[in-house]
């Protein structure tokens, strides 16, 4: 099937192929970079925000490098699984040899913009680097671990939006972060065995999973993901950042729903993407979110008994 797609293959076809790769539907994931730009109130700063950008752009780089080596070293696996066979280096229609000059250009430019923005988040944007590629590379087969690491990207992401903008970092920014990552990673475990079962020879973790672990997993993180971030509304900045709650509780409700009922959360991004509900409760949570701390900023908000 390799050659029949490479026969095929064009300049058009393969800048397209070279766009999928890079996945931009995931860097979806660097929007946690922004929490710390929306929680410090520096939203409407022009300079904040343009950093902010800059160093959105330099981790969406960044994370593509390692999708790039991560799909290069799948490339077998990822052809005996449903959907990951349509992949660009998987189905040839990506050259191995375009893969890594895409990937050397994409690690090119990360580190780049991640140096402009100062040593400390070049720091950060590398040890992102470094644990993706130890992924990528290792510990993606190592049980737990795998699940644990790849939460971590998306601490040190969070980590990274304040260090952008200058500002400190909060630990209820890194517990809620760490939580809610470990929550999204134990589900998209679970959603790949019930999409493919544990020996269809697509991950050789899954076979350390089952479905019952996975489910006490899933049990004590989403509890702790909704306990900090109820703890943090209360003890935060202001407790009316409670009128966030509400929004946090039905996301994580749908996305446990989509899992268990439509198969969904194999590809979190997607899901997120495709699913409306999930969307407009994103887009309340941010609206909510914004209001209550211009309020706070403004001394508009009245105190709570």
């Amino acid at each position: 099937m390799g050659e029949g797609v490479a026969l095929r293959r064009t300049p058009v076809s393969v800048a397209v192929a070279a766009v999928r790769q890079l996945r931009p539907k995931q860097w979806t994931k660097n929007a946690f970079l922004l929490p710390a730009l929306l929680f410090s109130g520096m939203f409407t700063d022009p300079e904040a925000l343009f950093r902010c950008g800059v160093g959105f752009a330099s981790f969406c780089l960044l994370s593509s490098t390692g999708y790039v080596l991560n799909d290069y070293l799948d490339r077998e696996a990822d052809r005996r699984h449903p959907k990951k066979r349509t992949r660009p280096i998987a189905s040839g229609a990506l050259p191995v040899p375009a893969a890594w000059l895409l990937m050397i250009g994409a690690l090119g430019g990360g580190v780049a913009l991640a140096l402009w923005l100062g040593p400390w988040f070049l720091a950060i944007a590398l040890t992102y680097l470094v644990s993706t590629l130890s992924y990528s590379l290792w510990l993606k087969h190592v049980v737990i671990v795998d699940v644990m690491l790849l939460a971590s990207g998306f601490v040190w992401r969070a980590v990274a939006g304040a260090v952008a903008i200058g500002v400190t970092i909060s630990p209820w920014l890194f517990l809620c972060t760490a939580f809610f990552a470990l929550f999204i990673g134990f589900n998209k475990r679970r959603a790949e065995l019930l999409q493919v079962g544990a020996s269809a020879g697509t991950r050789r973790n899954l076979e350390e999973y089952s479905p019952q672990m996975l489910d006490e997993f899933q049990s004590i993180v989403t509890a702790a993901t909704v306990l900090c971030y109820a703890l943090y509304t209360v003890l935060g900045p202001t407790p009316w950042m409670t009128l966030s709650l509400p929004w946090v509780l039905y996301g994580i409700f749908r996305y446990i729903y989509l899992i268990e009922r439509k198969g969904e959360g194999g590809s979190p991004d997607e899901t997120i993407l495709r699913d409306r509900p999930l969307l407009v409760t994103a887009v309340g949570y941010a609206l909510t979110c914004l209001g209550v701390i211009s309020a706070l900023h403004n001394g508009m908000l009245p105190t709570m008994p």
